[in-house]
């Protein structure tokens, strides 16, 4: 199943947000870091943190654990050159943070206009193991580069704190929460053994085709193997036969449209977040295709 990277910028240069631009460019045509680090800072709050629809469902300016995945996502192929960046943005998580090492899933939103509700309305009291994994996991992603992030008294708590979630997690567990928490996990297996361990435990609660349903989602919205085991080499990838896989590599790589760009299987709560997703997962599909070897 072929891709056309052409097709791709194009539909990236008519339709996405200037970040997700730079983004393909430093990972598909030879940019630099610079513009991508500028693009980003648009983004950023003057306390480390990022808001200003980062997140493209969470319109607010303060800065919120869902800006704070989204920089770190870009901060992560960025690598060096974001440290100053990422080490100031776990400073905020730090403070973010609740007694016990778990984020809030967001933040109080003073400016909720065009903010999707399950952000708007979250407890900001309550310890979110779904954010708090895809974060800290996105955090060691970034560590691989900039060894002082690994090191951060934030990571390791939030670390600490989803270790000791998952191993109360059962079948009613939701799977959007389900889905990060493995990602955490295979992001920590070569630091914390007990990670390995954790993938066996929740071996039983995913489908051997990888596909749950995402309550309160789009009708046909679904966490998929490559949500669960994005990257090959670890231990989540054995939760999942090898042609389960690259079926789903397969799938992912046929996704590509006519205009070029990939589309998301998840409703959008504003004009500009309907579009801002569509180049998100289009620079995401590639990379993950990339990082798969099949680019």
């Amino acid at each position: 199943m072929s891709v056309d990277l052409a097709a791709a910028g194009r539909f990236l240069a008519g339709s996405a947000r200037v970040l997700d631009r730079r983004r393909f460019q430093l990972s598909f045509e030879g940019g630099g870091t610079g513009p991508v680090l500028a693009a980003l800072d648009a983004y950023r709050n003057a306390d480390g943190g990022y808001g200003w629809g980062l997140e493209p469902d969470l319109r607010s300016a303060t800065s919120q654990p869902g800006g704070a995945l989204h920089a770190l996502e870009t901060l992560a192929e960025v690598g060096r050159d974001g440290a100053e960046r990422a080490l100031a943005v776990c400073d905020w998580l730090g403070r973010a943070n609740l007694p016990g090492g778990g984020l809030p899933f967001a933040l109080p939103v003073p400016d909720p206009a065009a903010c999707a509700p399950f952000w708007a309305s979250a407890d900001p009291t309550r310890p979110s193991l779904q954010i708090t994994a895809v974060v800290a996991a996105t955090a060691h992603r970034v560590a691989a580069a900039v060894p002082a992030v690994g090191e951060h008294p934030w990571l390791t708590s939030a670390t600490d704190h989803c270790l000791a979630a998952v191993e109360r997690i059962d079948a009613g567990t939701h799977a959007m929460e389900l889905a990060f928490a493995v990602q955490l996990l295979d992001a920590v297996a070569a630091l914390r053994p007990e990670a390995v361990e954790l993938v066996d435990r929740v071996r039983t609660l995913v489908p051997d085709d990888g596909l749950l349903h995402v309550a309160g989602g789009a009708p046909d919205e679904l966490m998929r193997p490559l949500d669960f085991a994005p990257l090959p080499g670890g231990p989540a990838r054995s939760l999942f036969a090898p042609e389960v896989v690259e079926a789903e590599l397969d799938r992912l790589a046929a996704g590509q449209q006519d205009d070029g760009g990939w589309r998301v299987d998840f409703d959008s709560y504003s004009p500009a977040a309907a579009l801002e997703w569509r180049g998100h997962r289009t620079v995401q599909a590639l990379t993950l295709l990339r990082d798969n070897g099949r680019l």
